[in-house]
């Protein structure tokens, strides 16, 4: 998960507000800006933060001369970063007309990416969380961008989001929420509970029909106001009847949505993104906007040809155990981001995800052990009519 760039009104401090807690990076830094500066006509004395990440990547913000104001850099050293997905999932997102920064540079050996700069200014900042229909545009827009990346699918190009990966995520909920968050012995009738529930999300989710998944596909990540741009693979663009489903059969438009934050993409459940994109991290809606947003994106898929369920019932229980596996998986992140990584903001947000999976848990007799888990270590009694978890 990205966190949000500086707001368009940031000051322009000098180079040296960067810390670097290595030297020999620094300079690495410094050597690597120089030897590029001149071809894309940056200039270096403006580079300052624009953003940190959950992981070790670093993002700096530094003006151009020309057409384009400014650039991007990513700092990712290599030792805890790998950017060849990053660079491979920017190139497919090109290659099926959504717009995502493009690499103009990389240093491999030191981990520093010269990206376009898609602004400054997220979904998740312009959207009024009071005024769901002020938001639909803005959703339109993003299942816009999902479908096309959707129908540029292909098997054996990304990681498989497979039945090992699905049960590591989930593990990470009793091992690093529960376990070391909450301080509760993951054992005997709890232990058997989740362990009843778990293997049937993963049954679940393994049956939905695999797409490209971009696994963090939310307000947050999704940038407005950005000019249109069309990858060097046009060629490889899904087929034109599918592209005019969407009602416009060809490239982009000046109302797309630019995507970041797509380095960990696979090749899984078609359910998993449109959960992501209305179950989020830090924003919450009531049912009735959520099913509104998705039944759009299963009709838009539907007539894009893409491997939805053809009863909408079907398709938003299985969003919906999609979800869970997502929110029981986030609020793990979110424990180890604070105890192991020192980064407790994010532990705030945990109690939406609580909320996610209490009010999915409470829908579906089969998950009855994993809502009486969730009451156990939050101390909470059974949900009575639908709360869908606005916090």
């Amino acid at each position: 998960m990205t966190a949000p760039p500086l707001p368009a009104s940031e000051p322009t401090p000098s180079a040296t507000a960067i810390l670097w807690a290595d030297p020999q990076r620094a300079a690495a830094f410094q050597n690597w800006l120089a030897g590029i500066g001149a071809a894309h006509g940056l200039r270096p004395e403006t580079v300052r933060l624009a953003s940190a990440d959950a992981s070790f990547r670093r993002y700096f913000r530094i003006d151009a001369t020309g057409s384009a104001a400014s650039r991007i850099v990513m700092d990712a050293p290599p030792d805890k970063e790998n950017s060849e997905p990053f660079v491979q999932v920017a190139r497919l997102m090109a290659e099926a007309g959504v717009t995502a920064p493009q690499v103009l540079e990389w240093d491999r050996t030191h981990g520093f990416l010269l990206l376009d700069d898609l602004g400054r200014e997220t979904m998740l900042d312009v959207i009024d969380p009071a005024r769901p229909d002020a938001s639909r545009p803005l959703y339109d827009q993003a299942i816009d961008a999902l479908i096309r990346w959707q129908l540029a699918s292909r098997p054996g190009v990304l990681p498989p989001y497979d039945r090992a990966l699905l049960e590591r995520e989930l593990a990470l909920f009793p091992e690093w929420y529960i376990g070391r968050h909450r301080g509760i012995a993951v054992e005997g009738q709890l232990k058997e509970r989740l362990e009843r529930s778990f293997r049937l999300i993963v049954e679940s989710n393994l049956a939905s029909p695999s797409v490209y998944v971009h696994r963090d596909f939310m307000p947050r990540n999704l940038m407005v106001n950005v000019a249109p741009t069309l990858g060097t693979g046009v060629s490889s663009l899904p087929p034109e009847g599918a592209l005019a489903a969407l009602g416009r059969p060809g490239g982009g438009s000046a109302a797309d949505l630019g995507v970041l934050d797509f380095q960990d993409a696979v090749y899984g459940p078609i359910t998993y993104d449109i959960a992501s994109l209305m179950r989020d991290a830090f924003l919450s809606w009531d049912e009735e906007f959520v099913l509104d947003v998705t039944i759009r994106y299963w009709e838009a898929a539907r007539k894009a040809r893409l491997p939805v369920d053809a009863d909408f019932g079907a398709f938003y229980r299985s969003v919906e155990w999609m979800g869970l596996q997502r929110h029981l998986k986030v609020a793990g992140i979110f424990a180890r981001l604070t105890l192991r990584d020192g980064k407790p903001r994010y532990l705030a947000d945990t109690p939406r995800f609580i909320a996610y999976i209490r009010s999915t848990a409470s829908r579906y007799m089969e998950l009855t052990p994993l809502l009486r888990v969730i009451d156990e270590i939050e101390g909470t009694s059974a949900l009575s009519g639908f709360a869908y978890g606005r916090v």
